[in-house]
């Protein structure tokens, strides 16, 4: 018409690319004149299939046999039964040309001809046989569009046998008939075989993803009663293998069969149905309108009630999947939100928030997030059942899955368009109902907390703007009286400060979130401080808020500069410089102060008065090295971590991934076991090789015990530069690695077989503060490396040996309590592998006690100690019994079978000064071990209350301990450069061996302590570096011992 408007002489031809045309045979070929065929052979073909089929079959067939065509033409039945000889011999036509097709056809095509309109798809199949007819007659069908070759696929075969095996009944069921006797006809066995072969492509694995043959004939069987639950079932295990195989199940017609499938009744099918639509909704969600139109949702909704019944096992399971496919029907559609909830979902999810599976709970809190969000009256008819409250009661479910989930579906139940004071206040109760969450130890659950927040900052911004500014007075007023008075009494000022209400508590959260040592809720938490503070610029007080800021980095300047830095002053005038004669040093929160004089007044038998200088960290008064600095290195990030613009301008609230993130869970195979548990995978191969590795050191280290206790530790194996100062050393108990980490934040990976340092990075530890604990997790397998800092920070890091994979798995404020100090102990771990469990203590009075799989805090066990926690160590067995050794020189025995205020057990007090380690053996004799600063070393039995045996190590003051994980052997290092090893299964009090580690020409200050000592768990193999020098050292028992 456009054509015809702009010239009307204009000649306009039709289009003809959406018509189809089809013809019997080519431009220079001949029909055939067989006079036992019909006259329009092609025409039969194309609209009397069977019957021609079978007159081709009778005609072809190159066995002697006594049927004639007219005799075949009586096949008793109907085309539309499928019951009937005819009616299965045209259900079984229809399913092997619908296969060919798929196999044969482009997918757009066959979706084109097969799947748009059921006359056509009925044409084309047709088609299909008028080609392998044709084709002997020496006629080539031709159509547009053109369909390549199908006459030799071996389907054809599988048709042929299904009508020889109807046509071997034909005499029998004619007599029958016709009165003689009676004759149960055999149905065909080709539905039964296509279903066992697609049995045995899914036994495969299906590893090549190709798609299989039979697919097409699993949809036609679900039109049988007889076969339908086990083709249901077998497509339910072929949608499990992934998005690709659900795409391919749809692509091909699927969905009308499971939509009609939702009006059966039928108990035995509702498993399978559950399953087979959350396969489908996890990769479709475009069919809400199809599962609304004919009330399909119901089906769902019937299955999740509490009331229900479905005939499974794990009815739970199929209950959540209920819950994730209702939600999905809810997601951006707000015609599901309102079905949904007349038949009472919501009271449906709210009765499983307390059902023992941790997925049902999830999908639960999830399905009410589709149900509230942007709808008013939802969230109305949550305040009236009292959702909130019930979702709140699982801030510290075990789960952090559920806990994110809660998190998730409170943020959809905030935004009542009418903020009344009702509104209000049930947001200011949940908001502070949730700030105990504050402390979690999942990455995932602190950033839907900070999200949530955000919306919370975003309902309430002006009370915020009002809290932010408040702040900002508080926190000038404090460093103008630290510049003033030389330190700021927090109590002199807090009276400045507003009444304390949930907003300065969540701005508080939120200025801790901004620092958070996870790199994705640090930055989430920083968009909404800097919302905040944008805005606070842009409002009234902007003015003032820019002066307060301005004076704010002028008191941090001057406060900076008269700080004086303990490393620029010389080592003989430092203690004076500081205020102190005659090196007395500062008092910490767990020791007394120090008298003015240190004069060492030793008894007898060669140890220590009780001194208060011993019951500080021997550390303390060590040299700060020049040499290094913070942050230099590369410090690893999380996978998906994407930096934001710093020219970004801020918005809230934040948008959650969660809901997506768990939306996967469905689109990952569910039936098959994991990589690593299938026999053959690589992943099983590389853990069984692993395992039989592991094995193996074990069994060759057993023999090296009885020569380790014997022979001397002064072969050495080997001389690394670090590139900084050691200070603590680690060796993994089967790789080749060596850990070490300096004074500061980093983190070196040497393979000491090689000789070679793998890798390097910064831990993130802030200035100030260093590392001051390291273990490895998973050894066995493929180990994860953990750092904890002063700060109270663990970080655990994946691929920490390879240069440029390394990254942040997880990171958390492990003591929230814990203040940066050089004259603290740090945080010290140990990590309980069989239970999964990590004990965390320092210059705080609790041990705590962090759950791995749950990522959250399980118990705070009471030290019973004013002094600081300075070593931990458990037995590994049962994981019941630890060990902690304290700042002023007592060992504690705890028991985790007590409650906690019960749990310490025994306490000795025989060293007088602090516990550079305690350490319980995990294989040999199951030693307990403790060394004191002064050189004491004591053996313990837990059942007694004296030592079993105690020696002096070192005179002069011992600085390291190092017990070996297998043999009978212990290392001491002194604070004068010297490392002594010990056999403790001899009452004889005599080192085996006395050994110094490397110091290069220019670092040769013998009266340097030893910073770093440490064995490896099973080679008879010592590693150790001093103070001063950045060398490590490492020796052997003998020739053998690092074998």
């Amino acid at each position: 018409m456009e054509l015809r408007a702009k010239d009307p002489n204009a000649l306009v031809t039709a289009s003809y690319s959406d018509c189809i045309q089809l013809a019997a045979c080519g431009s220079k070929e001949t029909l055939p004149m067989n006079p036992d065929l019909p006259a329009d052979l092609f025409t039969c073909c194309l609209t009397t299939p069977i019957e021609i089929a079978i007159r081709f079959f009778v005609l072809q067939n190159p066995l002697p046999s006594n049927l004639t065509v007219e005799q075949a033409m009586k096949i008793p039945g109907r085309l539309q039964e499928r019951r009937t000889p005819l009616g299965e011999l045209n259900w079984i036509f229809t399913a092997i040309t619908d296969t060919i097709a798929w196999n044969t056809l482009p997918r757009p095509l066959f979706k084109k001809l097969f799947r748009q309109d059921l006359m056509v798809a009925a044409l084309f199949r047709n088609f299909l046989l008028s080609q392998r007819i044709m084709r002997v007659h020496q006629c080539h069908p031709i159509s547009s569009p053109p369909l390549p070759e199908t006459h030799h696929h071996p389907l054809w075969q599988s048709w042929d046998l299904a009508v020889e095996m109807v046509l071997a009944q034909l005499a029998a069921l004619n007599r029958a008939a016709d009165g003689g006797p009676a004759y149960e006809y055999q149905h065909s066995g080709f539905f039964t075989e296509q279903l066992t072969a697609f049995e045995v492509y899914l036994s495969q694995g299906a590893i090549d993803r190709k798609p299989p043959d039979q697919l097409p004939i699993v949809l036609q069987v679900l039109l049988s009663q007889v076969h339908r639950l086990r083709a249901l079932i077998l497509l339910s295990k072929f949608l499990d293998l992934g998005p690709w195989a659900v795409n391919l199940a749809l692509s091909i017609g699927i969905f009308p069969y499971v939509l009609k499938l939702l009006q059966s009744a039928a108990q035995e099918l509702k498993p399978v149905m559950v399953f087979i639509w959350a396969r489908i909704l996890a990769v479709d969600a475009s069919c809400q309108a199809d599962l609304l139109k004919d009330n399909g949702y119901s089906y769902f909704i019937q299955i999740l009630s509490p009331a229900s019944g479905i005939p499974v096992g794990n009815a739970s399971e199929h209950r959540a999947m209920c819950a994730f496919i209702l939600a999905m029907f809810c997601r951006g559609f707000h015609q599901g939100q309102v079905v949904c909830m007349p038949p009472n979902v919501m009271g449906a999810c709210l009765a499983h928030l307390g059902d023992e599976n941790p997925l049902l709970r999830q999908w639960a809190c999830l399905c009410l997030s589709q149900l509230w969000h942007d709808y008013a009256e939802a969230k109305w008819q949550g305040i009236r059942e009292g959702a909130h409250l019930r979702l709140c009661e699982l801030a510290t479910d075990n789960v952090p899955e559920v806990r994110a989930a809660v998190l998730y579906a409170l943020t959809s139940f905030f935004g009542i368009p009418e903020m009344s004071e009702e509104v209000a206040k049930i947001e200011r109760d949940v908001a502070g109902s949730l700030l105990i969450m504050t402390a979690d130890g999942s990455n995932m659950v602190r950033k839907e907390l900070v999200i949530f927040l955000s919306m919370f900052v975003k309902r309430n911004e002006g009370k915020f703007l009002v809290a932010a500014f408040e702040q900002m007075v508080q926190e000038r007023d404090n460093l103008t009286a630290e510049g003033a008075n030389g330190s700021a009494d927090r109590k002199d000022t807090l009276g400045a400060i507003s009444p304390n209400t949930i907003f300065s508590a969540i701005w508080q959260a939120l200025l801790m979130f901004s620092v958070d040592p996870f790199p994705e809720v640090g930055q989430a938490a920083q968009i909404v401080v800097d919302y905040v503070h944008l805005a606070l610029l842009q409002s009234s007080l902007g003015q003032h808020t820019q002066d307060i800021i301005e004076e704010i980095s002028r008191a941090n300047l001057r406060n900076f500069s008269l700080t004086l830095p303990t490393n620029s002053i010389p080592e003989s005038k430092r203690p004076m410089a500081l205020g102190y004669a005659n090196g007395e040093t500062t008092p910490t929160n767990s020791a007394p102060a120090a008298p003015k004089t240190l004069k060492g007044n030793w008894l007898a038998n060669g140890s220590a008065e009780r001194s208060p200088e011993w019951n500080r960290p021997p550390d303390a008064n060590d040299p700060q090295s020049s040499s290094t600095s913070y942050h230099t290195a590369k410090e690893p990030i999380t996978r998906n971590f994407h930096a934001k613009g710093v020219d970004k301008v801020p918005s809230i609230p934040l948008k959650s991934q969660f809901m997506e993130w768990s939306i996967e869970y469905f689109r990952e195979p569910q039936m098959k076991p994991n990589e690593a548990d299938e026999p053959g995978s690589v992943d099983y191969n590389q853990r069984l090789w692993r395992r039989t590795r592991n094995d193996r050191i074990i069994i060759d280290t057993q023999t090296q015990k009885e020569r380790a206790s014997t022979s001397r530790w002064d072969h050495n194996k080997g001389v690394f530069n670090n590139g900084s100062l050691p200070m603590r050393l680690l060796f993994h108990q089967f790789e080749s690695h060596l850990i070490a980490v300096d004074e500061k934040d980093s983190v070196s990976v040497w393979d000491w077989a090689k000789g070679v340092k793998t890798n390097h990075f910064s831990n993130g530890n802030p200035t100030g503060t260093k590392i001051t604990e390291i273990k490895f997790l998973n050894e066995d397998d493929v180990a994860l490396l953990m750092t904890g800092s002063g700060e109270g920070v663990v970080r655990i890091y994946r691929n920490y040996e390879n240069d440029g994979e390394v990254e942040l798995v997880s990171s958390w404020r492990a003591l929230t309590d814990l203040l940066p100090s050089r004259r603290s102990s740090g945080l010290v771990a140990e990590w309980q592998q069989g239970r999964g469990t990590m004990l965390v203590g320092g210059d705080v009075r609790v041990i705590r006690v962090w759950d791995a799989p749950r990522e959250m805090c399980m118990s705070d066990i009471p030290a019973r100690s004013g002094s600081c926690i300075t070593s931990l160590t458990s037995e590994q067995v049962a994981g019941n019994i630890f060990v902690a050794g304290f700042g002023d020189g007592a060992v504690r025995i705890y028991d985790r079978r007590l409650a906690p205020r019960d749990s310490m057990v025994k306490v000795w007090k025989e060293h007088k000064a602090w516990i550079v380690k305690a350490h319980m053996q995990r294989g040999g004799m199951r030693e307990l071990v403790s060394g004191s600063a002064t050189g004491e070393v004591k053996l313990w039995d837990i059942r007694m209350d004296s030592p079993v045996r105690g020696f002096l190590a070192h005179t002069k003051g011992m600085r390291s301990l190092s017990v070996h994980e297998h043999a009978p052997i212990i290392a001491t290092g002194s604070t004068w450069h010297d490392v002594k090893l010990w056999n403790t299964s001899t009452p004889k009090d005599l080192s085996l061996s006395t050994i110094k580690p490397y110091s290069s020409f220019l670092h040769q200050n013998r009266s340097n302590p030893v910073t770093g000592l440490a064995f490896h768990p099973h080679r008879m193999m010592v590693a150790c570096s001093g103070a001063g020098d950045n060398h490590i050292s490492l020796y052997n028992c003998d020739s053998k011992g690092g074998i």
